[in-house]
């Protein structure tokens, strides 16, 4: 009788993958920490720069229109280049924006520097998201996707405790400038850590085939001529479309979350520059929560056998109901019911953003992830600026964020019901439709 090979146990497989997942994670946590910083040190700002309402909202806008032009950039870059080339590249540019918000003088300057930093960051999605396609076979992605995500909530529980103290002790210059200086440490350990995982002397072989476990089922081996994709090709698929509608309805919503729960404390239960700290970190502690929760969710629904689809959108149905409440955030009166309610909405958020962000690498080859993701997220930064205009006119008019949560409150719905809409199952578009004409 012969003997038969017993696959390789799940202990012997290498997790270097979750190293390069880890580094992820910081970098976006860096990311957030660069984008939060104006909504902590608005009310400082606006005292120093003299800026209104409407001023304020229009810088905001201008970093998202950045965001939106950087998001199709990179997306491109980092799909020609490779993850490695293309997020150093992104990191540079916002390292220099970053550390130029503390050169400043006038609003007209503060937007340029808020603008390029906005180009610069509109990099570090289509990176990580494409180095998880790479690093991480299907049913793993979600919980990977999940975890570097949930760096969007990190920085911002280290921006209330660590801007503060450095504004009050040196000023609001020196917060950008040293926050700048980490920036370029975390650049280096990129372009030291980071190769793809067939070219990384720490990945074994047992991982290596962990990684690519799946790839005959939706991507080209290494051996397969390279598939060209334009991004007028890539707009002809309604996959594209879903994906792009539910970031365009979403994404403003997390940065309602960024640039206006500081004012919203402030304006509503008195908090301020030294007192609003706890109330926003548990806030993003329950986004940060959300994010790996949502993440795991989804994935431990795969390897328990349900479909890409079912686990996906069971998912996200559950987040779009959790978000509802906020509609009545304005009328609490206590600010810790507030907080929860808030942030049971921002870790609804994450978790819908974990399962969203994996779309792209479900339905498509790795050649086209960044391209897609860029799309998605010029959508959604188009979405972004649309809100922060209407949210500037709202808080200027009427002075109230309740009509502002009456949206934040019902768009998850309404994107759920176009992502199903437009894709009723999800499967990975046939290489052979990928190919340019």
């Amino acid at each position: 009788m012969t003997a038969q090979i017993a696959p390789p146990k799940i202990s012997l497989i290498g997790k270097y993958r979750w190293v390069i997942c880890a580094l992820l994670f910081i970098g976006i946590g860096i990311n957030y920490i660069d984008r939060q910083m104006i909504g902590i040190l608005k009310p400082t700002l606006q005292a120093d720069l003299k800026w209104t309402e409407t001023d304020y909202a229009s810088i905001v806008f201008w970093f998202q229109c950045a965001y939106a032009i950087g998001f199709l950039t990179f997306g491109r870059i980092i799909d020609r280049l490779g993850v490695r080339v293309g997020y150093a590249i992104a990191f540079t540019i916002w390292t220099i924006a970053t550390v130029g918000h503390g050169l400043v003088h006038t609003v007209v300057q503060f937007a340029i520097a808020r603008f390029t930093l906005g180009f610069g960051e509109s990099g570090s999605f289509p990176a990580s998201l494409k180095a998880v396609s790479e690093w991480f076979p299907q049913k793993e992605r979600a919980q990977a996707t999940g975890i570097f995500n949930a760096g969007t909530a990190m920085g911002p529980i280290i921006t209330p405790l660590l801007i503060p103290a450095i504004t009050l002790a040196w000023g609001w210059r020196a917060a950008f400038i040293s926050i700048g200086v980490v920036t370029s440490l975390w650049l280096v350990a990129w372009l030291l850590v980071y190769r793809r995982p067939h070219e990384h002397s720490k990945v074994g072989a047992a991982e290596l085939a962990h990684i690519r476990s799946d790839d005959a089922l939706s991507i080209p081996s290494e051996t397969t001529a390279p598939v060209k994709v334009s991004w007028l090709k890539l707009l002809t698929f309604k996959e594209t479309w879903a994906y792009a509608l539910g970031k365009f309805l979403t994404d403003p919503i997390w940065w309602l979350y960024l640039f206006w729960l500081p004012d919203f404390l402030g304006k509503t239960y008195g908090l301020d520059l030294k007192t609003f700290g706890p109330a926003l970190i548990a806030i993003y502690i329950l986004a940060d929560a959300g994010s790996i929760i949502g993440g795991w969710g989804s994935s431990r629904q795969m390897k328990a056998g349900r479909s890409a689809n079912a686990a996906r959108k069971i998912t996200m149905l559950v987040c779009a109901f959790m978000v509802v409440p906020i509609i009545t955030a304005q009328f609490v009166s206590n600010v810790w019911l507030a907080v929860l309610i808030i942030g049971c909405a921002a870790a609804a958020h994450q978790a819908w953003s974990a399962n969203l962000m994996t779309l792209p690498s479900d339905l498509f080859p790795k050649e086209a992830v960044a391209s897609i993701i860029g799309i998605g997220g010029t959508a959604g930064a188009i979405g972004g600026m649309l809100m922060s205009t209407y949210n500037g006119y709202i808080l200027e008019v009427f002075k109230s964020y309740q009509p502002i949560f009456i949206v934040a409150g019902t768009t998850y719905l309404l994107a759920l019901l176009a992502i199903h809409t437009l894709t009723p199952r999800l499967k990975p578009v046939p290489l052979e439709r990928m190919k340019a004409e």
